[in-house]
């Protein structure tokens, strides 16, 4: 009776949970975020030039919901790679400059992780309108760590 009644619990229970919909999640998490830097950064020590291409392109993983790569020139501290397809028209832009809508110089934050140990990854908290339509700035976070003669970085909205 009661093997009976245990078998029909858990069938139903499996029952359940196989035909429950799972809720699609929209955002990025903190962890995917660095597990895409990680991706990011072997792809740029395996090609460098690919990596750019991919990154701009969003491809191969490199943009996934409003989580993409972002990438800038240690030499220059220019843009050369951007998975933001809002943000193309930015490709070549100082770093140095960025500044959030709340005042914040998150872009020289960002370039002060880049001159750490390569390897190293630095959280940057600051204010940034995410991919789509809607510009209203919004808090992010991003991973940033300094591959070669590159810094990357990796950002996901709070």
């Amino acid at each position: 009776m009661i093997r009976s009644f245990v078998i029909a619990a858990m069938s139903a229970a499996a029952l359940c949970v196989s035909t429950a919909a799972p809720a699609q999640q929209t955002e990025g998490t903190a962890f995917e975020a660095r597990a895409m830097l990680t991706k990011a950064v072997a792809a740029v020590k395996e090609d460098k030039t690919k990596a750019l291409d991919m990154f701009n392109k969003g491809g191969s993983g490199f943009r996934d919901r409003d989580l993409y790569v972002f990438c800038h020139s240690i030499s220059e501290a220019k843009l050369v790679a951007t998975g933001n397809p809002n943000r193309k028209q930015e490709l070549g832009s100082d770093l140095k400059t960025g500044v959030d809508a709340g005042g914040k110089h998150f872009g020289a934050e960002i370039w002060a992780a880049y001159q750490k140990p390569e390897g190293q990854v630095t959280e940057v908290d600051y204010l940034y309108p995410k991919p789509g339509a809607d510009k209203t700035p919004v808090a992010k976070a991003s991973f940033v760590t300094r591959v070669g003669d590159l810094g990357c970085g990796v950002g996901y909205y709070k």
